[in-house]
């Protein structure tokens, strides 16, 4: 490539058309707005809390239980402070966006930082149940230590765990970009605002969606390329979309759900030890104990008792 570019008396008058493109009202441009949590901050404080949740896994990896004590207040003090400075440029957001005035941001941000950090050892007994059901619940796994290390589960997972109890304390913006940033990286997509109950099984994991208001009983077992998602959003009268309504499935404690497997909509249930099979798709509730397969382009309900129904794959719903 030649030292002297040619043509560089364009680029002022291509900017100014550009700059022309920032428009009022732009849901594309930030200007004149309070600063967001940057993407970058907010990855850097989850790879410090990643370091703390498996202390010798990830940072330095020769930590002893002698000097654990020493190693985790070291990191303390860095992590608080990155973790208030994200929490407050979220806050300050917040407050500019609805027009309120700002003027506890800065204290409210470290009482939410230290309620946070006070929660972690809830969040490392949570995960430590679900390394175990993942151990227990795949035979290809050779070691605990082989799935902290190497299943993307356990990425998104942890991620969802520390973004929710951020999103319970009423933390706008950082729990999202912390699931992306572990969407991102694992291809599982779960929502912060999910409800996720104990001993929580993703086998392999890509292609994983979770939606905002689904509910997740204890020790369910979800495969690659399972959504829980919404049928399409209702609208009021006056068309503009309602927002604040499940619309998302529950499902019930003991629920295995095969690869591909779609359930959509708010006042859908499934039942307590059912089992969904691969590629079925479903828009109404399940009984508890029933078997769901796809056979064709039909479905089969299998109950515990032995009784079947079958009925064809594909019903109406709107999309």
């Amino acid at each position: 490539m030649r030292e002297e570019l040619q043509h560089t008396d364009k680029l002022p008058e291509i900017a100014e058309k550009i700059v022309e493109s920032y428009g009022e009202g732009d849901p594309a441009c930030h200007l004149d707005a309070a600063p967001l949590p940057g993407r970058d901050e907010v990855g850097q404080v989850l790879e410090r809390l990643r370091e703390i949740l498996f202390p010798g896994y990830f940072g330095d990896l020769r930590i002893s239980r002698s000097s654990i004590l020493y190693r985790v207040g070291e990191r303390m003090g860095p992590l608080y402070r990155e973790l208030c400075e994200v929490i407050w440029k979220a806050l300050r957001h917040e407050c500019k966006r609805l027009g309120a005035a700002c003027t506890h941001c800065e204290e409210q941000a470290e009482q939410t930082a230290l309620a946070f950090l006070r929660r972690i050892p809830a969040v490392r007994e949570s995960l430590a149940q679900d390394i175990l059901a993942e151990f227990e619940g795949d035979p290809a796994a050779k070691s605990c230590d082989e799935i902290v290390f190497s299943y993307p589960a356990v990425e998104a997972v942890s991620t969802y765990r520390l973004a929710h109890e951020l999103l319970l304390l009423r933390v706008p913006l950082v729990p999202r970009i912390m699931t992306e940033i572990a969407h991102g990286r694992t291809g599982i997509d779960i929502h912060p605002g999910a409800m996720i109950g104990h001993r929580f099984f993703i086998d392999h994991g890509t292609g994983v969606v979770i939606g905002e208001t689904t509910q997740i009983g204890d020790d369910v077992k979800l495969y690659q390329g399972v959504t829980l998602g919404a049928l399409s959003l209702p609208r009021d009268e006056g068309g503009a979309v309602i927002r604040d309504r499940k619309r998302h499935p529950t499902i019930e404690d003991a629920v295995t759900i095969y690869a591909n497997a779609t359930i959509l909509g708010g006042d859908t249930v499934i039942g307590r030890e059912a089992i969904i099979g691969g590629n079925v798709f479903l828009t109404r509730s399940v009984p508890p104990r029933t078997k769901v397969i796809l056979e064709g382009q039909m479905l089969r309900y299998r109950s515990a008792t032995g009784s079947t129904v079958i009925e064809p794959c594909v019903q109406d719903y709107q999309i």
